[in-house]
């Protein structure tokens, strides 16, 4: 959430960075608003201060046994108290309004970022690996999971509904191999902490990652008002919820291996053969919590992070520097990863790593301790995907098929495989 005081005192920064992201100016409507809150809170204070210096004149004019005035004063103090509390009322109205407001618009965009409307005005910063050559024609995913008998959408349909997917077998396992390699890489070589956290989550943590209140259409929600998380972001980066950090303890580095939840709500009609877009999906997350001064460079390592991923597994992937039309809503800066799909004969994208500046923090009230003042501030959040195992998964099969429709198991996940080296069709 962006803070009220930056935008009253530069409503044409704002009003640029919307018009970057494709959405109106605001800093109009914004600011008109604060000035009913800040009226309305002069008003509740200005009656409170008048209710308190009217009680210490009563005790005076008792004092000169001046009753006639005492009298009057009582009555002025009985009618504050019948005032005050529409007073107060319209205040908090305001706040709240306010507050919504802000809650809905995205985050400012680094001047680095280049300026676009959609994902055809992305750049690419660079290009890892080859596309691999065969003579064999290549083959979408689920063809070749399928072909393998390991790989069911039927049963998934009987059992969920669309957009699920019953894996098996060495299938099963593989996805399961992706998944432990991954959390094993980020925690004993990249320095990242392992969390075990919940799966549900109450509003007000996806409120302070930014989910809430204006993507709450992509969510799925308990009966007992509880919600399925999108992904292990939310609970990660709350861990610091309403807390005050030591400088001396940043960075803090998070990972966690979930299933994630979405409803893909916007996307009817879209990926709807195979696992590209699912409604449940393992995914290891990166969370980072900084200081103001390092988040940049923390960006930068966290997106080798996930690129290591991808190294260690033989995949050509590049890496693109989204525009500000196609970033993400509380995103500064944003790297997409996009591995290569000889399937589709295209490039997809398998993780996505964003610094967010104190926009998620500011919601979530998370501050540390300046190095030298100690003053309190407000933290720096990053995220990312270290990776899509779904994803993964889809590009290890298209990119290491062979001939045969066998799948060879990538060198880096054959002691997760216990030794196997191929997946053949089943018996």
């Amino acid at each position: 959430m962006l803070d009220i005081k930056w935008i009253r005192e530069n409503p044409e920064a704002l009003d640029a960075a919307l018009a970057k992201r494709g959405a109106e100016p605001l800093s109009e409507s914004l600011i008109a608003l604060d000035e009913k809150r800040r009226t309305a809170v002069q008003k509740v204070q200005d009656m409170l201060s008048r209710r308190n210096a009217a009680s210490k004149e009563i005790g005076a004019a008792m004092a000169q046994k001046n009753t006639e005035l005492a009298e009057k004063l009582k009555a002025e103090v009985a009618d504050l108290k019948v005032l005050l509390p529409a007073a107060e009322e319209d205040d908090r109205a305001f706040s709240e309004e306010l507050n919504d407001a802000l809650s809905r618009i995205p985050n400012v965009p680094h001047d680095d970022v280049p300026v676009g409307k959609d994902e055809a005005d992305n750049v690419v910063t660079r290009v890892t690996g080859e596309k691999p050559r065969w003579n064999h024609t290549p083959k979408e995913h689920y063809e070749i999971g399928e072909a393998l008998g390991y790989m069911d959408f039927e049963t998934a349909a009987k059992l969920s509904g669309s957009r699920f997917t019953v894996l098996t077998g060495p299938l099963a396992r593989l996805e399961r191999a992706l998944g432990q390699f991954m959390i094993d890489l980020h925690t004993s070589e990249h320095g990242y902490t392992e969390v075990s956290s919940p799966l549900m989550v109450r509003a007000e943590a996806l409120f302070g990652t930014g989910n809430l209140p204006k993507f709450e259409e992509d969510l799925f929600k308990t009966t007992d008002g509880r919600y399925m998380i999108p992904t292990a972001e939310v609970t990660l980066t709350n861990l610091v919820r309403e807390e005050i950090l030591e400088h001396d303890k940043l960075p803090l580095r998070f990972t966690a291996l979930t299933p994630s939840f979405r409803s893909e709500a916007g996307s009817a009609g879209r990926d709807t053969r195979g696992m590209l877009r699912q409604h449940q999906f393992w995914k290891c997350e990166l969370v980072s919590i900084t200081d103001a001064e390092s988040s940049i460079a923390e960006h930068e390592r966290m997106t080798a992070c996930a690129e290591e991923v991808l190294k260690r597994l033989g995949l050509h992937f590049r890496t693109l520097t989204l525009c500000t039309g196609d970033m993400g809503f509380g995103s500064r800066k944003t790297y997409d990863l996009e591995v290569w799909l000889p399937g589709q004969n295209t490039y997809r994208e398998i993780s996505s790593c964003s610094v967010c500046g104190d926009f998620q923090a500011r919601r979530m009230n998370t501050r540390y301790r300046g190095k030298e003042d100690k003053t309190n501030r407000f933290v720096h959040t990053l995220n990312g995907s270290g990776t899509a195992v779904g994803r993964c998964l889809i590009a290890v099969l298209e990119n290491y098929l062979n001939e045969d429709g066998s799948v060879t198991i990538p060198d880096v996940l054959v002691p997760y495989m216990g030794g196997l080296t191929k997946i053949e069709k089943a018996a």
